[in-house]
């Protein structure tokens, strides 16, 4: 007889930037957003591919690598990466990362390859969540790359007219 694996009821997602999402399992058709359940589904048909429909509008989904417990995916095109963890890990990594001093700086990565069109703001100014920092250029589309925190620019990694393969650092931000 072989033992069985205990249940594993929660999981946790973990975004690159440290944030926390838990989930149970099974899971549900239904998500919560600031309080109010929507109805959600996951759908493949040969017409779309993946999707999830919410809403009644259709998102694309393509899981585009997985390593380990690390999953990146695009989501409506843009492109996400996290950690798909248990209860066990998540109190393993808080453990592990006590004895780590807390960095206050936030290192923003190309979010895929392309050419560097515009540097938007330079080292040693103050930014604010959503502020555009530079533009990249893929798939002869310009995207606007944005802060997802407020702080001061501590470097810059990047200038015009540069290549840049995903993941390279565009800037560095000290968080307020």
């Amino acid at each position: 007889m072989t033992p069985q694996k205990p249940a594993i009821k929660k999981l946790y997602a973990l975004s690159n930037e440290g944030k926390k999402f838990a989930f149970n399992l099974p899971l549900k058709n239904v998500i919560r957003v600031n309080g109010r359940d929507y109805s959600v589904e996951l759908r493949e048909d040969e017409k779309y591919g993946v999707h999830v429909l919410w809403k009644n509008r259709r998102y694309p989904v393509e899981i585009v690598r997985t390593k380990q417990n690390r999953y990146e995916i695009l989501f409506n095109d843009i492109s996400h990466t996290f950690n798909v963890e248990t209860p066990v890990s998540m109190q393993r990594k808080r453990v592990l990362g006590s004895d780590r001093k807390k960095s206050s700086a936030l290192i923003v990565k190309a979010p895929m390859p392309g050419k560097i069109i515009d540097v938007l703001v330079r080292e040693g100014a103050e930014v604010m969540r959503g502020e555009a920092l530079v533009i990249l250029e893929a798939m002869k589309m310009q995207n606007e790359i944005q802060s997802v925190v407020s702080g001061t620019i501590t470097r810059i990694g990047v200038k015009a007219g540069q290549n840049v393969m995903k993941d390279d650092v565009l800037a560095e931000i000290n968080i307020k």
